[in-house]
C-alpha cells in the first residue's frame, strides 16, 4: 500500500520506534526491501537519489515500486527522494509519482535552506506529499557533493525549531556526527544525543538519522574475506541506532550496509566459481545477504511487528 511518509513515521514517532528507510538502484534491491517487509511485518520507506533516478529512469522506479506494493498490497511503503537538490527534482519526483521528498538545502545559508525548503513544502503539500529537510552538514559524500570535516557542523536546537514551524516541513533530518558512506568512524563514535534530544523537545515532529550505516561484523567480516577493502572504517553502532531512537529519531537511511553485503555474496560466487556466468546465480546469494541485514535492521529498530 502506497502511503505519504507521513503516514508511516507519524505512527512511529507516536510510538517510539524507527523505520528504516532503504535505498535501491536496482530490481535486486528493491525486491529484497520489500521481501524482508513481509517476513518482518514490517512498514518500509524506500528511497532513491538523485543519481539512482538518472540510472534506472524515473519512470522505471515509480513504475516498479508500484509493481512491488500490488504485490505485498499489506505493507505500508512510501517511495521518498533522497536528497533532493532544486526545487525542480522535487517536483519532477512530486509529479512522478513519489509521496515523499526530501529538499537538502543544508549546504546554504539557514535563511537560503529555510526559503528553498518552504517552496518545496508548499508545493508538496498541495499534492499531498510528505517533506523531509536538513538542517546542520553530515562528513562524507552524498552522491556527488563531497563534504569536508572542517565544513561540517552540527544542527542548533534553536534554529530546528524556527525552521521546523516557519517551513512546516513534515520531518527533519538534524545533523549530529554521523558520516555518509561506509568510510567513517576509523577512531571512536561518538553523536551528540543531548543535542538531538533537544531538537526533538523543540520540534515535536519525525527526526531522521542519516549516515547510519552499521556495518555489522559477519557483513565486514564477508567482505573482507572475498577481497574488499573497508579502509578500517566502522559504522554505527547497533546500541548507538537505539540509544538514537530512544533520543526521537524514527527514519533511520540504510544503504552502505545493503551494497556491502550483496557485493560480499556476489564476490563469493566469483571466487568460488570461475567460470560462472548465469546472473541468477550472483544475485540470488546477494539478495539473500541483503534481506538478513535488512530483517535484522527491522528488528533493531523496533518496526518489526508493527503491521
Amino acid at each position: 500500500m502506497l502511503v505519504q511518509g507521513n503516514e508511516i513515521l507519524h505512527k512511529a514517532h507516536k510510538e517510539f520506534y524507527g523505520v528504516g528507510a532503504f535505498n535501491f538502484v536496482n530490481f535486486e534491491m528493491l525486491q529484497s526491501i520489500f521481501e524482508a517487509a513481509h517476513q518482518a511485518k514490517s512498514p518500509i520507506i524506500v528511497q532513491a537519489s538523485e543519481g539512482a533516478i538518472k540510472y534506472m529512469g524515473i519512470d522505471m522506479v515509480v513504475g516498479m515500486v508500484k509493481t512491488m506494493e500490488k504485490r505485498y498490497p499489506h505493507i505500508p511503503v512510501a517511495l521518498h527522494l533522497d536528497h533532493g537538490t532544486t526545487f525542480e527534482s522535487c517536483k519532477n519526483a512530486i509529479e512522478a509519482g513519489f509521496t515523499s521528498v526530501m529538499i537538502d538545502a543544508s549546504h546554504h545559508c539557514f535563511e537560503e535552506n529555510l526559503s528553498l525548503t518552504k517552496q518545496v513544502v508548499d508545493f508538496a503539500h498541495t499534492h499531498g506529499v510528505s517533506v523531509e529537510a536538513e538542517l546542520g552538514r553530515l562528513m562524507g559524500i552524498e552522491d556527488n557533493i563531497s563534504v569536508d570535516e572542517k565544513d561540517a557542523v552540527l544542527v542548533n536546537p534553536q534554529e530546528a525549531e524556527i525552521f521546523v514551524k516557519e517551513t512546516k516541513v513534515d520531518y527533519l533530518a538534524p545533523a549530529i556526527g554521523t558520516s555518509h558512506g561506509a568510510f567513517k568512524f576509523k577512531g571512536e563514535p561518538k553523536l551528540d544525543f543531548k543535542r538531538l534530544q533537544e531538537v526533538k523537545k523543540l520540534t515535536n515532529i519525525p527526526l531522521v538519522l542519516h549516515g547510519a550505516s552499521a556495518i555489522p561484523d559477519y557483513v565486514r567480516e564477508a567482505f573482507l574475506q572475498t577481497g574488499g577493502d573497508l579502509k578500517g572504517s566502522r559504522g554505527v553502532p547497533f546500541e548507538f541506532l537505539q540509544e538514537s531512537i530512544k533520543g526521537g529519531i524514527n527514519k533511520v537511511n540504510t544503504d552502505t550496509d545493503l551494497r556491502i553485503a550483496f557485493m560480499a555474496a556476489v564476490r563469493k560466487v566469483a571466487n568460488d566459481d570461475p567460470t560462472q556466468f548465469d546472473l541468477r546465480k550472483f544475485f540470488t546469494p546477494g539478495m539473500e545477504a541483503m534481506k538478513k541485514v535488512i530483517i535484522e535492521r527491522m528488528q533493531i529498530l523496533g518496526s518489526a511487528n508493527k503491521i
